[in-house]
């Protein structure tokens, strides 16, 4: 009955919540925006660590949590091993930019990959990189200022920095030498792909984390017997789910009511 704590830099891990949600309907969720401290993917690792083993702290310590989601792929890459060494007893399921999946369904063999920096940068991307060498060509693309413009809703910068990086990082489609998948390695940018269907066409597929770490919350959960199976408290919402900011309230619930079609009203969350 415990619920499942997951936590972003903001609104970006919505989109993981949304695939936790249709994947495990009836499990309860606390979900934690540290957009005091957003973007993560502009902050250094040492600061990305010590929010991470914050946030996990009031997790555990105020809503008891039976497992624990880093829905930020920034986050992951600095801190998922601090973390489960911390709370060694604690479920923590991370993500990661979904290469493999990538590498695996793309024709052409080309696959871009748009992230943020310090994620493009961390020694766990460059592993997974290195694991599947002779795979694909990985077209790396950083995207400064993308997820900030995502997280105030900036249109009219989300329209232009889509431009700016799709447009730098080659010719997408199914010639010879095009990249067909585009690999979405920050949990915000599910939230703009039809900005990235219009830059790159819509045959072109985007593929994202959110399934993929929904899909393996729920096998952990299985393994450890820990996951919801009575329908006594009804299928878990947004509206039955926590939202907290140590920001913004606002703005969060905003991003709710717009990406998850929920109206909610967030708590605020001491941002030290």
């Amino acid at each position: 009955m415990r619920p499942i704590g997951v936590f972003d830099s903001g609104v970006g891990g919505l989109s993981v919540l949304r695939a936790l949600q249709v994947e495990m309907p009836l499990e309860r969720f606390v979900y934690v925006a540290d957009n005091a401290y957003a973007p993560y993917g502009e902050r250094e690792d040492g600061l990305l660590r010590s929010r991470s083993h914050a946030i996990a702290d009031y997790l555990i310590d105020s809503h008891h949590i039976k497992a624990l989601v880093v829905a930020c792929n920034t986050a992951t890459a600095a801190a998922i091993h601090t973390l489960r060494a911390q709370y060694p007893e604690l479920p923590i399921i991370g993500i990661e930019p979904a290469l493999k999946p990538a590498a695996a369904s793309s024709k052409t063999g080309v696959v871009g990959v748009m992230a943020t920096r310090a994620t493009l940068q961390s020694e766990k991307f460059n592993q997974l990189l290195k694991n599947l060498h002779g795979l694909a060509t990985f077209v790396l693309q950083p995207c400064d200022g993308l997820a900030d413009a995502i997280e105030r809703s900036d249109q009219r910068r989300i329209e232009n920095l889509c431009k700016q990086y799709t447009g730098a990082m080659g010719p997408f489609g199914d010639a010879v030498g095009a990249m067909d998948s585009l690999v979405l390695g920050c949990t915000h940018y599910p939230f703009i792909s039809a900005e990235l269907n219009q830059c790159i066409g819509n045959r072109v597929a985007l593929i994202d984390g959110g399934g993929p770490v929904a899909r393996q919350t729920l096998r952990v959960l299985e393994k450890l017997q820990l996951q919801k199976t009575a329908v006594a408290d009804g299928p878990s919402t947004a509206a039955g789910t926590l939202f907290y900011s140590s920001g913004n309230t606002e703005l969060l619930d905003s991003a709710v009511q717009r990406w998850l079609r929920k109206n909610t009203r967030s708590l605020a969350l001491k941002a030290g």
